[in-house]
């Protein structure tokens, strides 16, 4: 028998929806939701299920709702939902190297498609998500930046549920910009984007696939770092970035 969907099943969906776009980094730290009725209508729910939603973010520690004429509802530090995320994955072990494992199946294949695929015009967003990383300035900007990227890849492959599942998968796991402390690995991401753009525009696929694997292990390192402790002479005490 199909399970009955409830406004409080929709609620957790909206909640869940808007969790994993704050990990992917479509949403940064400090960073205002739209208004509710902007956001229901963007997620094409009722503002009640929103309400609850919201209710849910706030009582995990995703977000906060702040009063007054820059009133709003605002994303946290995260530092509270992240520790319980690392604790999750602590105690899960090998649910954090499955994702990633799924993330290079799914974002190699789109690399490959993307060099054998692509046209001169689905290019450009690649494109100009790498020539952003020139001019970021903080988290907020490098976070976008770097989500742009994989997304127009993705639709570069011309293959719409590739697209789909690796929004999903990337918004699994917290991006490590949130939990490393605040020093942007920009020059590292931009030569890692760029040596992927360059082999998909010259339509080397193989080349292309050992980018992106190169790239997307560069980031399971760093999340292993934070959430398993020191490699090497990393200190397992991260330092949180203020404000």
């Amino acid at each position: 028998m199909a399970r009955q969907v409830t406004s409080t099943t929709l609620a957790q969906a909206v909640a869940d929806h808007l969790r994993m776009r704050i990990h992917r980094g479509d949403v940064s730290p400090g960073e205002r939701l739209p208004a509710e009725r902007e956001l229901a209508e963007q997620l094409g729910v009722a503002r009640i299920s929103l309400r609850e939603a919201i209710r849910q973010l706030r009582e995990d520690g995703y977000v906060e709702v702040r009063r007054g004429s820059s009133g709003g509802t605002y994303v946290t530090e995260l530092r509270r939902p992240a520790e319980a995320w690392r604790a999750r994955m602590r105690a899960q072990v090998g649910e954090m190297d499955d994702i990633l494992d799924f993330r290079i199946a799914l974002e190699t294949e789109t690399a490959v498609l993307a060099a054998r695929r692509h046209t001169e015009s689905s290019l450009v967003p690649v494109r100009d998500a790498v020539d952003a990383l020139h001019d970021v300035i903080g988290r907020t900007a490098f976070r976008q930046a770097d989500s742009r990227f994989h997304v127009a890849l993705a639709r570069a492959a011309g293959n719409e549920r590739l697209e789909e599942a690796i929004e999903t998968a990337r918004g699994e796991l917290f991006s490590p910009r949130d939990l490393l402390p605040f020093r942007e690995p920009v020059e590292e991401t931009l030569r890692d984007h760029r040596a992927v753009y360059d082999a998909v525009r010259a339509g080397d696929a193989d080349s292309a696939a050992e980018a992106m694997r190169a790239h997307l292990e560069r980031s399971r390192r760093q999340l292993r770092i934070i959430v398993f402790g020191a490699e090497d002479d990393v200190v397992d005490d991260v330092q949180w970035p203020a404000g």
